[in-house]
């Protein structure tokens, strides 16, 4: 019962946290040029979660955590569900698909595309290099590059994606992502496949990457565009983020 409870205090962290933003608002402001300022406070979730995958890595209570937790949910399991295979591209999905039916986020198309893959580009080069330093076996015994969570760092990007942009339209928008995240970072547990560690840190480096990703974007904006943020251009963009169970990435191509 106390894994169980403290399993989803860590996973549901976030969705918490995009709750009450509102109260902290400030620490997402933009400068004057629309860009987004740097601000420590917004490292204290992600750096906990990650914190907190990282020392369950030798921690020998961590470490049992994770198994009693494997152990209770392998008692429970009657089959595997593959909806997290989907579900962790839902939050990134959701905001173009918002745009589609007319409801306009904080960033032109162009804009949050260049936003979009460059988180997609950090977290995906993180998440193999972490996974192919640390070599930790999943609980299923299939492989070993179970840490960090793939899937939940795909999913958690997307969501600090979907609240960046909506945030200002309503607060539920990122509600809504992070609660998708968080289901889906349940769900690799559910189907035997990551240990608790790996998706809180996976957790934290998704978020950690979005928001690196909108620090950095007047810089990306021109690296891509060659012009400044906000100037519509004719240009084709094709994004294509993939994982095949054991690699993590994804593709960008621009046509002027």
């Amino acid at each position: 019962m106390k894994a169980k409870f403290l399993f989803m205090m860590v996973l549901f962290a976030p969705v918490l946290r995009a709750q009450v933003v509102n109260d902290s608002i400030a620490a997402d402001t933009t400068s004057a040029s629309g860009y987004y300022k740097f601000n420590y406070k917004q490292l204290i979730i992600p750096t906990v979660l990650v914190g907190y995958g990282v020392i369950g890595l030798e921690s020998h209570t961590l470490i049992g955590l994770n198994k009693q937790l494997r152990d209770e949910v392998k008692e429970d399991i009657d089959e595997k569900i593959t909806i997290d295979d989907f579900s962790q591209y839902a939050p990134m999905a959701s905001v173009y698909a918002l745009n589609a039916m007319g409801v306009q986020g904080k960033n032109n198309f162009k804009d949050r595309t260049i936003v979009m893959a460059t988180s997609y580009l950090i977290m995906s080069g993180t998440v193999l290099g972490v996974k192919s330093l640390t070599k930790v076996e999943r609980p299923d015994g299939s492989s070993n590059n179970s840490f960090p969570s793939g899937h939940t760092a795909t999913a958690f990007a997307g969501a600090e994606f979907l609240w960046q942009e909506y945030k200002d339209k309503s607060i539920w928008y990122g509600v809504v992502g992070y609660a998708v995240a968080t289901g889906t970072g349940l769900f690799r547990i559910y189907n035997n496949r990551h240990w608790l560690t790996d998706v809180a840190a996976g957790a934290g480096i998704g978020i950690l990457s979005t928001k690196i990703a909108y620090w950095i974007q007047s810089y990306t904006s021109k690296l891509f565009m060659g012009k400044d943020s906000g100037k519509e251009q004719k240009y084709t963009t094709a994004i294509a983020p993939f994982y095949n169970g054991n690699q993590l990435g994804c593709s960008i191509a621009i046509q002027f």
